[in-house]
């Protein structure tokens, strides 16, 4: 007879029961290890298509492919125990059909054995996100400052700075909510804006760089142990500076290593 695991880890239903409530704790991890070392501390982990620029060197996320989403999905997954695991839909996985979007997250879903999807959009991708949602995948959803179309926009800047980008704003929220999301980030949103959003709809909001009034947070791991030090988003005060003590570490290395026979 085998032995169940009594480890009960959390749901889209738990996330979703949060509204309101106690802060939605939740950090990137691309990595059995890192999940491992955040598992405990997080309600849910993003294996985000962040990995193309803290992992790959890739200028944007633009690159990444739904294998390798898959890859390192299925990673965290190992490393993770207790906390809900979403894993990105990345660029080109969805957009073209509500058919290609549902196949895309099946395939993520079926491969990586994670709690929930993810992808950008807000009443653009009303279609896709219902085509997900009513097949039973649970999905969380993305709006504000989008990175896969940072190229489009020219850079990341604010979100919601005028009456009609608040508009539109509101409006993606409403859609998302309304195909079935049971959370959504809101990605460099101006606080207020953030806040208004967090109060209009009955799902949580989960913010990176959108004000403390979302019913949660997000944050890069890279950027918050200093991991990533190339680009430190102005929203983060990290809590450490890995990238100086692998520096040391490295420099004592090679000076330990020529000092040998001297």
């Amino acid at each position: 007879m085998s032995i169940q695991s009594t480890i009960k880890r959390k749901t889209a239903p738990d996330i979703r029961a949060r509204k309101g409530g106690e802060p939605i704790v939740m950090l990137t991890s691309y990595h059995a290890h890192t999940a491992a070392l955040v598992d405990r501390y997080c309600d849910a982990i993003l294996v985000g298509d962040s990995l193309g620029n803290v992992m790959h060197g890739f200028e944007t996320t633009v690159p990444v492919t739904l294998d390798m989403m898959i890859l390192q999905g299925h990673a965290v997954m190992r490393g993770s125990k207790h906390a809900l695991v979403v894993v990105d839909m990345p660029f080109g996985s969805y957009e073209a059909s509500k058919e290609q979007a549902f196949h895309s997250a099946v395939r993520i879903l079926k491969e990586t054995h994670c709690g929930a999807v993810k992808l950008e959009g807000g009443v653009n991708r009303a279609a896709q996100i219902e085509a997900i949602t009513q097949t039973g995948i649970p999905f969380m959803a993305h709006i504000g400052m989008l990175p896969q179309t940072v190229r489009e926009e020219g850079g990341y800047r604010i979100k919601g700075r005028t009456q009609s980008e608040i508009g539109e704003l509101l409006a993606d929220a409403r859609a998302v909510e309304n195909a079935g999301a049971f959370s959504v980030v809101l990605e460099i949103v101006l606080a207020e804006v953030a806040k208004q959003i967090t109060n209009t709809i009955d799902i949580p909001t989960i913010g990176i760089g959108s004000g403390e009034h979302c019913d949660g947070q997000i944050l890069v791991t890279h950027d918050l142990i200093g991991l990533f030090p190339w680009f430190t988003p102005k929203f983060v005060s990290p809590e450490a500076r890995v990238a100086e003590e692998i520096r040391r570490a490295a420099r004592a290395f090679i000076e330990r290593t020529r000092s040998i026979g001297t």
